[in-house]
């Protein structure tokens, strides 16, 4: 019998602010015991069982060689005309921490031959590349991507782009379009639709029913307790959303099976399915990171709270210390002051309550971005549901949701 899919309160006041959570994805902390903050992230995992989530999370294509390689041909773009620069200015970010010393300061970042470099250290974020010996130099042969293309980014304490891994939070630089476009066997008429995305968005629906209506990538931290993982509620644990994205959009080895949309890949052998209790396990012990101090202002988000739990309504859906009500309904698209169009392509056919995290580090705001701001947000609420708040209020409810 095949498997369709994976499987065929509210919060106390202000949480201190969230000031006490402990720092920014602290992957190491995790790796030792996980101390959760908030009653976020896993406690009960046993590290090695996290660093194997880690390693696949990080590093393993699933076999996806096969179609970024041998299909698109990506590998022959990046070794004649991707130079660091080049890839830096299309989002790809640049693990530091992977690097021997010196390794940039020596390094020509405007010639191919340093992403190849790089790639053979392992360094680009969320690319894995296969570089061998050929007449004394070193010529990229295979490459593959993995889950942190686009859900993991950099600190950006060496320059921007280039840092320190922080796995689980939302790639907002990566063109990813703009990547998949680069590839020699594509038509210009596909090549124009992956570059219309844009950075920060991807369309996971786009090779199945060829509508263009990519999503903003979404953060994949703070998702422990909540089931339903994605804009749209599909599948209600993260496994659902990494298998679907591993078989059909990474091209990894495996299968999905997806009835509501008729969706039914193969791609044998199964390399995936042994994987994914690892990777979400390391995917729910990412916790959400704590606003920077300073970034809001206290009092008025004091006042923002009450704003937020009364006349704003907010409260209403995003309950819980998940802010969120996706583990027990879904809302249908006329609810929601944004395109139906999304939801409407999915399984569902609804949106799920998004949860609340760390509304401040991740704009733009709505699954389609559409709201550049979280004054935007207010402002787009506000009026959709006639909640008459004042100027005052408005700003104070800000406040308070930069401190989530």
């Amino acid at each position: 019998m095949r498997k369709q899919g994976e499987y065929s309160t509210r919060k106390a006041p202000m949480r201190q602010f969230r000031i006490d959570v402990i720092g920014a994805l602290l992957v190491g902390a995790a790796l030792l015991g996980l101390v959760a903050c908030d009653g976020e992230g896993l406690t009960d995992q046993a590290p090695d069982d996290l660093a194997q989530g880690r390693e696949i999370f990080r590093f393993d294509t699933f076999g996806d060689e096969t179609f970024w390689t041998d299909t698109l041909r990506i590998h022959e773009v990046i070794q004649a005309a991707v130079s660091p620069q080049t890839a830096l200015g299309i989002g790809l970010k640049v693990d530091a921490d992977a690097l021997p010393a010196g390794t940039l300061e020596n390094a020509d970042l405007n010639d191919p031959a340093t992403t190849v470099a790089l790639l053979k250290l392992n360094a680009v974020v969320g690319l894995k590349g296969t570089v061998e010996t050929v007449n004394g130099s070193d010529v990229l042969t295979r490459v593959g991507i993995t889950c942190a293309l686009c859900h993991s980014t950099v600190d950006n304490r060496v320059a921007p782009g280039i840092g320190s891994r922080l796995d689980g939070w939302p790639n907002l630089q990566l063109n990813s379009g703009a990547i998949i476009a680069l590839s020699p066997a594509l038509t210009p008429t596909q090549k124009a639709v992956y570059n219309s995305w844009g950075p920060g968005k991807y369309d996971a629906r786009f090779n199945f029913d060829g509508q263009n209506d990519p999503a903003v990538i979404p953060p994949a931290y703070g998702l422990a307790g909540v089931n339903s993982v994605t804009f749209t509620g599909d599948g209600d644990r993260p496994a659902y959303w990494n298998r679907y994205v591993a078989v059909t959009q990474m091209h990894g080895h495996g299968s999905f099976f997806e009835s509501r949309l008729s969706i039914s890949v193969n791609n044998p052998p199964d390399v995936v399915e042994e994987k994914l209790a690892a990777l979400e396990a390391y995917q729910l012990s990412l916790t959400t990171p704590a606003p920077p101090a300073g970034s809001f202002d206290v009092a008025a988000a004091v006042r923002g709270e009450s704003v937020f739990e009364g006349q704003g309504q907010c409260a209403t859906c995003h309950t819980g210390a998940t802010f969120t009500d996706a583990n027990v309904r879904l809302h249908q698209p006329s609810d929601v002051p944004t395109d139906p169009t999304h939801a409407q392509r999915s399984a569902t056919g609804m949106y799920r309550t998004t949860p609340l995290r760390a509304l401040w580090q991740h704009p733009p705001y709505f699954h389609d971005g559409s709201a550049a701001t979280l004054a935007d947000v207010v402002e787009r609420y506000n009026a959709a549901s006639a909640l008459g708040l004042t100027p005052l209020q408005k700003a104070d409810l800000v406040e308070y949701l930069k401190s989530i």
